[in-house]
């Protein structure tokens, strides 16, 4: 029986994103010379490592198609895998365009040098690329390739985040994280939630830019099955992030919040620098189960919905009702390091059973 070839799609970093690190308005920006040496072998080590996956391709039973990450636009379709040479961000961005049927393998084509790093670490950022969810280098990627191909090796399944505006589904799915906060940083939003013993959690959020004085107040409340709850906690703050497992590890770990199991299915939310949240302090960082959703109720002129950084953004006006859960998000199939898949982290500290009851007394 003649084994029908693959399709792969080989997603690639652009060459030109150090370039524009180290330019702007075609001027250059950097005057260090180290730093311009550090940028030019970033680009030439992430160009060779290009082309070797290339070479690696030519050798092996499949069709292939390179692509710059730039210029995907729209849902990837009818390949059996896609590739990403380069780093998280380029992972991160072809898991935009992809549903549960294609696999991702992630090549760190720069992976960080720990020697460069203590040797000029004081003088510049002399880190590369982290490629936490890459499962390949060019120092593994024929041999990981090959176990693929032979059927050795299996993609895991990421838990992602879905996010409804008004009922309507975005067409973009969360990796990582959803930050929902106003789109100037200083500013403040304020918004109410409650984490009850009900299987949804309401949030609702009251946007404060200039104008306090001309926000409402709303009615807050958890819904299961049409019934209603108490008023839900009040404070103000940053904004409200939302975490998967793979995200766990990024802004929200930063932030102080916890390393989740990479397969875990929950979520971790966190409000973002609470003002003065007294009795409710403890609430300020949880976490959801996948049969939990959290419903947000915008109020105010300017809002945004941040979906894994800054590159993927929806604004929410005034009066608008977000959805945001696991439940109804594809998984994403990924190869991901056996490093990570090996590592233990802490147990996660969830809201006790007597923190709920006294927040439903609230």
């Amino acid at each position: 029986m003649v084994r029908r070839k693959l399709q792969l799609l080989l997603l690639l970093k652009p060459l030109d994103d150090y370039a524009v690190a180290a330019q702007s308005h075609g001027l250059p920006r950097i005057a260090n010379p180290q730093i311009l040496h550090h940028l030019d072998s970033r680009s030439k080590v992430h160009r060779e490592a290009i082309r070797f996956c290339q070479n690696v391709l030519r050798r092996k039973l499949v069709d292939w198609e390179p692509i710059l990450r730039d210029n995907v636009s729209q849902p990837i379709r009818n390949v059996d895998m896609v590739v990403t040479v380069g780093g998280d961000g380029t992972l991160l961005h072809a898991s935009h365009f992809v549903d549960d049927s294609i696999p991702l393998l992630g090549v760190n084509s720069d992976p960080t040098q720990v020697a460069e790093v203590e040797e000029f670490g004081n003088q510049y950022d002399a880190t590369r690329s982290t490629g936490f969810l890459c499962a390949a280098t060019v120092d593994n990627f024929e041999q990981i390739l090959d176990d693929i191909l032979e059927g050795q090796i299996l993609p895991s399944e990421l838990s992602r985040i879905s996010i409804c505006v008004n009922s309507a589904p975005l067409s973009t799915y969360a990796l990582n994280d959803v930050l929902v906060a106003h789109q100037c940083p200083a500013a403040v939003s304020r918004f109410s939630f409650r984490l009850g013993v009900l299987s949804s959690v309401l949030f609702t959020l009251i946007l404060v830019g200039h104008a306090l004085s001309k926000c409402q107040l709303l009615v807050y409340r958890i819904k299961r099955n049409g019934q209603s709850c108490s008023p839900a906690v009040n404070c103000r703050s940053s904004g409200l992030r939302v975490s998967t497992a793979a995200g766990s590890t990024a802004a929200m770990l930063s932030a102080g919040g916890y390393q989740m199991p990479i397969l875990s299915w929950d979520l971790q939310y966190m409000v973002r620098e609470p003002i003065s949240p007294g009795a409710a302090s403890n609430l300020m960082h949880g976490f959801l189960n996948p049969d939990q959703n959290v419903e947000v109720a915008w109020f105010g002129k300017e809002g945004v919905i941040y979906i894994d950084g800054c590159n993927v953004c929806y604004t929410v006006k005034d009066e608008d009702t977000l959805e945001i859960s696991s439940s109804k998000a594809p998984v994403l199939k990924v190869y991901l390091p056996p490093c990570l898949l090996e590592k233990r982290v802490l147990p996660i500290r969830r809201t006790s059973d007597a923190e709920k009851l006294k927040v439903s007394r609230l």
